[in-house]
């Protein structure tokens, strides 16, 4: 037999570093004084639980015109992101987004982004998820400029979730639409992120901690926590065209409520778990809904300790209040907040986490901060 040389060694991992963040919000923020006057008024203690006073939309909530669209706000946040980390286009070789609220089925979102930067050839991804979406098409970038597959790359995270808000209202009157779509109306807005991903050379990943990464979905056996309806495939197109919507969100609110804090504790101690840290470890834990009342008020039924609740609360990183709940684009949003505050800074632990209640999933990621403070 022809002898077989061994195959040869598998490359060292590259380090790869978060150069830059950016983010896009469309239009002015609408308060909580606007949305009541088109969709009436929540009470007090409603929204001092969801905790969102302002947020973004692509739809004009007057005519339901669409002002941009999912891969505009994409590529509005790349191109920020890309000036800050002073990476030209052209040096981008991997595009990877996350969206549930893409522009068409097909194309995918990351081509017309891939359009609108000027670039002939590039290698895009598609993640389709709403929250953990960002944190996952994070994760297959960073392994994919790692293992050198690729040097440069591009993460963003879109979501535009005004369009299937805008019909619960537009032409009635305000006092007619149901509190339970109210709830829904004040809670999400529009917007993207995006990270510019480098990766250095070998070997420069020694004395680090590695990036540790977990998913799961704990909802197999219950129903949707969120759930999208229409412009698929669960029934032939004229029956979904005779439905009140043609596409509708629904949220079980109680459910959420009750099992969403037990799904962020799974996930907390799994990453915990996986990356032998401890929250005394952590700098900064991008968290985006982990303030929110509803949320952390059930922490320690959810198996959280006192202590762990209290150290936990100094490294939160969130903007619920000002962007409100944004699908794919809430870590991204939270983390270029973070980082554009300060509150994020070079060496830092970072815990990138994301809790999606359509099946109850989360996704984590850890890794060390190396940018600098931006426009340094």
């Amino acid at each position: 037999m022809p002898h077989t040389p061994p195959p040869p060694p598998a490359p060292a991992e590259r380090h790869v570093s978060v150069l830059a963040t950016g983010a896009h919000l469309p239009g002015e923020a609408l308060d909580n004084d606007a949305l009541a006057r088109v969709c009436g008024p929540l009470p007090d203690d409603v929204l001092d639980g969801i905790q969102v006073e302002r947020r973004h939309w692509m739809v004009d909530p007057a005519t339901g015109a669409h002002t941009t669209s999912t891969s505009a706000m994409a590529t509005a946040a790349a191109r920020q992101a890309l000036d800050r980390a002073g990476v030209t286009p052209d040096e981008i070789d991997l595009i990877v987004v996350s969206t549930a609220s893409p522009d068409y089925l097909l194309p995918v979102a990351a081509t017309y982004v891939q359009e609108q930067l000027g670039l002939e050839r590039c290698a895009v991804i598609e993640v389709r998820a709403g929250c953990v979406g960002a944190v996952q098409a994070l994760d297959i970038a960073r392994r994919l400029l790692a293992d050198g597959t690729y040097a440069t790359a591009l993460v963003i995270g879109a979501e535009a979730v005004s369009p299937l808000l805008a019909p619960v209202f537009l032409g009635r009157e305000p006092e007619r639409v149901r509190m339970r779509d109210r709830l829904t109306v004040y809670t999400f807005g529009d917007g993207a992120g995006a990270m510019v991903l480098r990766a250095g050379e070998e070997g420069s990943a020694a004395g680090r901690p590695r990036p540790v990464f977990a998913t799961r979905s704990l909802g197999g056996t219950r129903k949707p926590g969120m759930h999208i309806i229409g412009g698929g495939t669960d029934a032939p197109l004229a029956e979904q065209q005779r439905r009140p919507r043609l596409m509708d969100i629904r949220l079980d609110i109680p459910g959420t409520a009750r099992f969403g804090p037990r799904v962020f504790v799974e996930g907390i101690h799994d990453m915990l778990h996986r990356s032998r840290l401890t929250l005394d470890d952590i700098d900064a834990c991008v968290l985006p809904e982990g303030n929110a009342e509803y949320f952390a008020g059930e922490y320690g039924t959810a198996g959280l300790s006192a202590a762990d609740q209290t150290t936990l609360s100094k490294t939160i990183v969130e903007n619920l209040t000002d962007v409100g709940a944004t699908g794919s684009a809430a870590v991204p949003l939270a983390l270029d907040a973070g980082w554009s505050q300060g509150r994020i800074t070079p060496g830092d632990t970072v815990l990138l986490l994301a809790i999606e209640a359509s099946r109850y999933v989360y996704a984590g990621l850890t890794l060390t901060w190396d940018a600098p403070f931006p426009g340094r």
